[in-house]
């Protein structure tokens, strides 16, 4: 398990919006690993995970994109059914609440990626048990 910063990024919902995201950290050489957007209405956000968030934050500060940084958690899981199942159940046991995950793998790659965050109180509670 590593952790990992994660930037949300609020967006206003129209179209381009995560293009110029995407053009912004691209321009400052950071690559995007992990994206999750989700749009409400007239506005929504984008969850990212990047290679170099030194650079990336600065790149965000920078074109006046407004953002948060949360701490994330990353794991690496084999390719296989279940295989997510029994992580998650792991964390359930724990009593880790999420407030977001994403996974992902290349189709036929013999390794998955998941990344979560939690909220506070799971942060505090799983710190003293």
């Amino acid at each position: 398990m590593a952790k990992t910063k994660q930037f949300i990024v609020t967006v206003e919902n129209r179209p381009g919006a995560v293009a110029e995201i995407a053009r912004t950290l691209g321009n400052a050489k950071v690559n995007i690993l992990a994206l999750l957007g989700r749009a409400e209405e007239t506005s929504g956000t984008v969850q990212l995970i990047v290679d170099d968030e030194r650079r990336a934050k600065k790149a965000l500060d920078e074109s006046g994109l407004t953002y948060q940084e949360t701490t994330a958690e990353e794991h690496e899981i084999p390719n296989k059914p279940g295989a997510l199942a029994q992580c998650l159940d792991k964390l359930t046991a724990r009593g880790v609440n999420l407030n977001s995950i994403c996974a992902t793998a290349p189709k036929g790659g013999k390794k998955a990626v998941v990344v979560y965050s939690v909220d506070v109180e799971t942060k505090a509670a799983s710190a003293t048990a």
